[in-house]
């Protein structure tokens, strides 16, 4: 294991090897690209080195291998107060793969220069994994703890379909999870300033408290093959051409479900916006409103979408081919799922077949709970301006496969206010990193919530 964080000249500071920085900084040093289908992932370096952190201090993990290379480490802490009910913290281990000629430094270089810690993995999710191992060392060092059992657990495959990682766990282990009836991951606890109509600024920690569904299908066009010269052809790939057209086009309806609404009306309220969430265009003049910071995944949470993705058709110019394929990232909100399938079936005609590659409902965590509570909590006593709302996530998370179990989830993975209005970004993209300063005060927050919950 690392014993000291090596830090460029442009840093005249030197931060602790197991401080949440020089955590994080050791993660980003460790490719644990995941390639999904085109090349699988490896996690066992970062699980190694979380396994070998945790021993350091008397702690027991455990890593557990759905297959070689594709490790997950989980950790039961007792609490103090064993009537409690049991609490879940997970994190991935896995990054999406980084294009190293686009980016100005080395994607795995873990360094921090102008403020900033860089690295792919950076804000999804090393920083909150690396918060977590320091909060698991305080603990150690200070003689302290849970009030309640905690089980941590390191998961691979998130940035495919968790099919090596939670997926696998829930499928294979659901007993690591027993007395578990609530968790926190990635999706939210991230600052985000705006304007009131006064001109003061308001800071926002949006918190996720529902998460849109995926459903990625493969759609299948069928007709006949022939010569490419033949006139009014039965052909697959106008077919299914004609399909994507419509499904591209379409215009889902807004759908807001109760952490959206409580998103908008939060929001708007705070800013001094006038809204009437009644309508359509009142929703959608709501979203303009607060601002494109705020809107972030709150605009596509607020519909289904439909993108198609992936083409495949042909072998020849002269050739048509009798099959032409496509896929498409499909996302639901919570609660429509129903209605959207309909609608695709309808949008596809006669002509194309569709099939699941993945078919995962959203979740819903309720907004009044003790949990949420907590959170918001915990994120004031940091910060006494916070405005802590709930919000839909328009992505995805592992947080659907421990739903599964009954475990209510929610996105709090905080960072910071930067005293300079550094933010973090690059994340899936290019430069990826986050602002020393806001992961430290992130890590104090996740510390005070996972002690005190």
């Amino acid at each position: 294991m690392p014993t000291e964080t090596s830090i460029p000249v442009s840093s005249p500071v030197v931060y602790s090897a197991t401080s949440a920085v020089g955590i994080c900084s050791q993660l980003l040093r460790i490719d644990s690209s995941n390639y999904g289908s085109a090349g699988g992932g490896d996690e066992s370096k970062v699980a190694e080195y979380i396994m070998a952190l945790l021993r350091s201090v008397g702690y027991e993990p455990t890593v557990l291998e759905s297959a070689p290379g594709r490790a997950n480490v989980l950790l039961r802490v007792p609490g103090t107060d064993p009537t409690l009910d049991g609490f879940l913290v997970h994190g991935h281990m896995d990054v999406v793969p980084a294009e190293a000629d686009q980016w100005s430094v080395d994607p795995f270089c873990g360094d921090i220069s102008d403020g900033y810690l860089w690295g792919r993995g950076a804000t999804d999710m090393k920083d909150m994994v690396a918060s977590t191992l320091s909060t698991l060392l305080r603990w150690k060092e200070h003689g302290t703890g849970p009030r309640r059992t905690m089980v941590f657990a390191f998961v691979a495959d998130e940035e495919a379909d968790g099919i090596f990682g939670s997926g696998w766990l829930v499928a294979n282990h659901p007993e690591w999870f027993t007395g578990v009836v609530a968790a926190i991951s990635e999706g939210g606890g991230v600052p985000v300033e705006a304007r009131h109509v006064d001109g003061s600024v308001r800071r926002f920690y949006p918190v996720s408290a529902a998460e849109r569904g995926i459903a990625h299908m493969t759609l299948r066009a069928t007709g006949a093959s022939g010569h490419g010269s033949r006139p009014d052809a039965d052909n697959a790939v106008t077919h299914l051409i004609d399909a994507l057209g419509r499904i591209a086009h379409h215009a889902w309806p807004i759908a807001l479900i109760p952490a959206s609404r409580a998103f908008l009306e939060g929001t708007t309220r705070a800013l001094g916006i006038a809204a009437d969430l009644s309508t359509d265009a009142g929703i959608e003049a709501a979203l303009r409103d607060i601002g494109e910071d705020l809107r972030g995944d709150v605009r596509p949470s607020s519909r289904c979408s439909a993108n198609p993705t992936v083409l495949r058709a042909g072998y020849k110019v002269n050739v048509i081919p009798g099959i032409a394929e496509a896929e498409i990232d499909v996302r639901t909100v919570p609660g429509t799922e129903d209605a959207l399938l309909a609608q695709i079936d309808l949008l596809l005609g006669s002509r194309v077949t569709r099939e699941f590659i993945s078919n995962q409902p959203g979740i819903s965590a309720p907004l009044d709970s003790v949990w949420f509570s907590a959170i918001a909590a915990a994120i004031v006593a940091h910060d006494d301006t916070a405005i802590v709302l709930p919000y839909c996530l328009g992505g995805g998370t592992d947080a659907k496969a421990f739903a599964k179990l009954g475990i209510v989830c929610y996105g709090f993975s905080p960072l910071g206010q930067d005293p300079d209005g550094r933010t973090g970004s690059g994340m899936h993209g290019i430069n990826e990193r986050v602002p020393v300063v806001a992961l430290q005060i992130g890590a104090a927050i996740l510390e005070s919530f996972l002690t005190e919950v």
